[in-house]
């Protein structure tokens, strides 16, 4: 399992879409390409934008589906974190 400490990449607020691809494109394809789980911790994070959040996991929503929801953990996230990812993921899914 691959644990991702999104505040060592950020500066406390997640907004950086740049920052957010390289997530995705370094760390969580990869790891989930291999059938391994991903850890997304916010801890730290005071926020996000939505792009960002969009940026970081639709590719792997549009991939992978609902399966990605058994791989793709979210750990600390506050509420506003945890319905922007929830706005996101109910856009792939309907998309």
């Amino acid at each position: 399992m691959k644990i991702i400490a999104i505040a060592k990449q950020i500066d406390g607020f997640a907004e950086n879409k740049d920052v957010a691809r390289t997530i995705r494109i370094e760390d969580i394809l990869p790891y989930l390409e291999k059938g391994e789980s991903v850890t997304l911790d916010f801890k730290g994070v005071s926020g996000a934008t939505q792009s960002f959040i969009h940026a970081l996991i639709s590719e792997a929503i549009r991939i992978y589906g609902d399966e990605v929801y058994d791989k793709l953990v979210f750990k600390n996230c506050s509420p506003e974190i945890q319905e922007i990812v929830n706005i996101v993921a109910d856009y792939m899914e309907e998309s």
